[in-house]
Parts: structure tokens; C-alpha cells; sequence
């Protein structure tokens, strides 16, 4: 998908909270931010994909303050309430009678998770409300290709999961649970580096999923959400062959609708902002599970 008028603000707000995390410095503050303008005043056109300049942008704050990850308070914070919350989300996964409920269950539970973004004008999150969020997971699922999912995943081997942020990756776990009782041979992804509040080789630890997942890698580079001509060979091997994959988050959702998929994707995500929900033809904060090709 291609950026919107209004992805112009969601990128420079976005900036500018990175930037005051990043350095306390007023100087550094105002060169940084004016870099960023910069840059979207020369790469900011009808074409571009809201990821990838996205990850100009991050990459830029990085090298300019010297914080390679302005986020890391912010996802040390969500990992720990998650996990908090992962008892109360793992009831609602096991009230399920069926392996193909627990699924659908699981799959919600990793959607809610994706509402743990910080920074994203009009979106609004508490970790106060997860609970009710949890509890209208299926109202609020306007696109749901996961019982289609379900049926290519019995006949699969293996699937390929991409992760999203930190905290999300928490209730993961739920649905990586579910895929392996199935039988399923299930290899997780995280980002090489970091950016934005993705998760990386830290989360993964602290949530467990190297406990659970048959392995784990990166992608081989800090960008936001897939970049084919970035990311390390041993990843590319390892998407190339797989069977069926479950990618979390808007950043998956931008990239790979960019693509010529020749295998199934099963994308998980919130419409967190217009943008994204008008090119998936769905409201704003509503859950999305949309199977493509």
C-alpha cells in the first residue's frame, strides 16, 4: 500500500516523540527534527510505501542522537504488563472446545496484542482497557479469513510467523502454542535491529518463544516491516521455503501488499490508523485477518 496525505503527520509526530526519547539534548532535539523534515519534504510522494520511510526516518534519528533504540523503556514496559495479562488471555484461548476454536482464539488474542503501539496520532491505547479489548476481539473482527487459515494450516508442515512489537509478542506465544499442538513446525521471526517498538532477540527471551518455536531468527535488518532487498540471506532461504505464513502488524500489512505473494499469508493486525483501514476497506480500531494472495 501507498502512503496517504495524512501519513505526512503520523510520520513527523511520530518523529518527534522518537527524538525526545531518543536525547535530552535541545540542541541535537531541533537538528534531528529538522533532518526528518528534510527528508520527508524530498521522499515523501504518492508512491511510497508508509513503511519504508518509515524506516528512513528511524534509521535517521538513530544515527543523528546516537540512541539505537529510543523505544526500549517503552517495550521493556509492555513486555512486563503483558505478561502480566497472559493468564487472562491464555483462559480465553483454552475456553475453546475445538482445536479450531482454540485457534480462532488464539489468533484474536495475537490481533489484540497488536494494539500495544505507542505514538500514532488518534490512536489511543491503555493498558487499562486490554481486558474489555480481549472481550470484544470477535466484534470487532470486520475481515476474518481465520477459519481459511485453520484448513491450510492442518495441511501444512510448517509455517513461518513474522512478529510485530514488543508486548505483542507475549500473546504470541498463545498462537504459536496452538500452531505446535497441531503439529505444526513453526519458525519466528523477529527484526535483526531496532526499530520503533518492533520486537527483537531481547523480547524474544523475556517472552518465552524461544521456549516455544522451533526457531528463531531475525530478519537480518532493522526495517519496518518487509524489505526484500535488505534482509539476510539465511531469512530470505527460510521465507522462500516456507508453506504458510502468519504476518503480525501494519508494517507486514504495508510491505507485503507490495509484493507478488506466491504462498499464503495470513495477515493479523488493527487498523490503527485511516490510512491502513481504507486500503483493507475497514473501519478504523477494528481487527483484521485477512488471507492473501
Amino acid at each position: 500500500m501507498k502512503v496517504e496525505a495524512e501519513c505526512a503527520s503520523c510520520l513527523l509526530a511520530r518523529a518527534t516523540v522518537e527524538v525526545y526519547e531518543a536525547t535530552t539534548n535541545p540542541a541535537l532535539r531541533f537538528r534531528a527534527i529538522h533532518e526528518v523534515i528534510k527528508l520527508l519534504n524530498r521522499e515523501f510522494r504518492p508512491t511510497v510505501i508508509p513503511a519504508d520511510i518509515g524506516t528512513k526516518r528511524d534509521r535517521l534519528i538513530k544515527r543523528l542522537t546516537g540512541n539505537n533504540d529510543p523505544y526500549k523503556r517503552s517495550k521493556k514496559m509492555s513486555n512486563e504488563k503483558a505478561m502480566k495479562m497472559l493468564p487472562y488471555a491464555r483462559k480465553i484461548v483454552e475456553a475453546g472446545y475445538t482445536q479450531q476454536e482454540r485457534f480462532k482464539k488464539a489468533c484474536l488474542c495475537a490481533i489484540v496484542g497488536n494494539i500495544m503501539e505507542f505514538d500514532i496520532p488518534g490512536h489511543k491505547f491503555s493498558f487499562k482497557t486490554l481486558t474489555k479489548t480481549f472481550r470484544d476481539a470477535a466484534k470487532d473482527l470486520v475481515v476474518d479469513d481465520i477459519d481459511k487459515a485453520y484448513e491450510l494450516a492442518k495441511k501444512a508442515n510448517s509455517v513461518l510467523y513474522l512478529a510485530d512489537n514488543a508486548g505483542e509478542i507475549v500473546f504470541d506465544t498463545l498462537l504459536v502454542e496452538q500452531l505446535k499442538n497441531m503439529g505444526l513446525k513453526v519458525t519466528y521471526i523477529v527484526k535483526g535491529g531496532p526499530v520503533i517498538n518492533d520486537a527483537t532477540l531481547e523480547d524474544v527471551e523475556f517472552s518465552g518463544m524461544d521456549k516455544l518455536a522451533d526457531n528463531i531468527l531475525t530478519t537480518g535488518t532493522d526495517a519496518v516491516g518487509l524489505l526484500k532487498s535488505e534482509v539476510s540471506p539465511e531469512f530470505l532461504k527460510v521465507y522462500d521455503a516456507a508453506e504458510l505464513v502468519f504476518a503480525k502488524g501494519m508494517g507486514y500489512a504495508e510491505t507485503l501488499t507490495e509484493y507478488k505473494l506466491t504462498k499464503p499469508h495470513l495477515l493479523l493486525f488493527r487498523t490503527k490508523c485511516n490510512p491502513v483501514a481504507n486500503y483493507f476497506c475497514a473501519p478504523r480500531d477494528k481487527n483484521i485477518a485477512k488471507l492473501m494472495p
